[in-house]
């Protein structure tokens, strides 16, 4: 287990921010972190990188408690916030050189030129960090986050403000340096978590509400499904009235419908039966699986 938080709690007067979150995550894992805003997403990961304390819990990386070992720790964690601080009258190299020696970095000229490839910024490294654009501001950060060749790697709205293109090449570079390093990065971008991430967790209102394979993320939503059947020739949905259990038909196509049932009952055997006593053939007949951003929904919006 490369990190682990129990039971954390953030206060702040009489405002409970974080309400005793607990995750485990292991190496290599790239987590997807979301909910809305508010939710606790930037505090919880300021204190996993010990930048701000909890109120009351405890957080490990490596084995070792952040709170007794917080400066040898952060020597294990990168962290990229959501306003990418850097020194604008430096040069990217400059930057990374006197980050490298604030951190302490061995061999740090090789360092800098590893890195500086790894994250593409070959063409930039001469030039002043105030003339690059949004996009290799980016690179910059993240090189700066990953100089010191930390274990874990901490994302806080990576790609907001980026152009398309730009926000392609920086989930591009997240998932090659995931091949090596543990990631957490919290996003309002659904398409990029399903595009980059192995595991979501949704925190809502200081609470996790979900925490799923990103493969396994409908099972946590509770009301209904949606089975597609698809029939051969004219079919008008008025076939379905002898079935129970449908909430809503939905036609989406010729002979095509979309039906709604609650999430604990499945009618494609009775679809099935039907098509023998009807003589129908059937050419699709699937179940519509959520996508993240109406699981999403789901979940957030269940507390307000």
């Amino acid at each position: 287990m490369i990190l682990k938080a129990n039971d954390i709690q953030k206060v702040y007067g009489k405002r409970k921010v974080v309400k005793g979150i607990s995750l485990e995550v292991e190496q290599g894992e790239i987590i997807g972190l979301l909910g809305p805003n508010g939710a606790g997403k930037s505090t919880m990961m300021k204190i996993i990188t010990g930048y701000l304390p909890q109120t009351d819990g405890e957080v490990s990386v490596i084995g070792m408690h952040i709170d007794d070992n917080a400066l040898e720790l952060k020597k294990q964690i990168g962290y990229l916030p959501e306003h990418n601080p850097l020194y604008l009258e430096m040069y990217v190299w400059e930057f990374l050189e006197f980050s490298a020696n604030v951190t302490q970095v061995p061999n740090k000229k090789e360092r800098i030129a590893e890195v500086i490839k790894l994250v593409g910024l070959e063409k930039e490294q001469n030039k002043l960090i105030e003339s690059l654009s949004k996009g290799y501001r980016q690179r910059v950060g993240l090189a700066h986050a990953i100089l010191h060749d930390p274990q874990v790697l901490i994302l806080d709205e990576p790609t907001t403000g980026l152009d398309p293109n730009q926000i392609v090449e920086i989930r591009n570079l997240i998932r090659e340096i995931g091949k090596e390093k543990t990631v957490m990065l919290s996003t309002h971008i659904m398409q990029e978590v399903e595009a980059i991430c192995s595991r979501v967790i949704i925190i809502n209102e200081g609470q996790i509400v979900a925490d799923k394979a990103i493969e396994n993320i409908n099972e946590v939503t509770e009301g209904f499904r949606i089975i597609k059947v698809q029939f051969e020739g004219d079919v008008s949905e008025v076939v379905f009235h002898s079935i129970k259990n449908i909430v809503n038909i939905q036609m989406v196509g010729e002979s095509t419908f979309e039906l709604k049932t609650k999430s604990s009952i499945d009618i494609r055997p009775d679809i099935f039966s039907l098509a023998v006593k009807k003589d129908l053939k059937v050419l699709e007949l699937s179940l519509v699986e959520k996508q993240l951003e109406q699981v999403f929904h789901d979940l957030t919006e269940k507390k307000k």
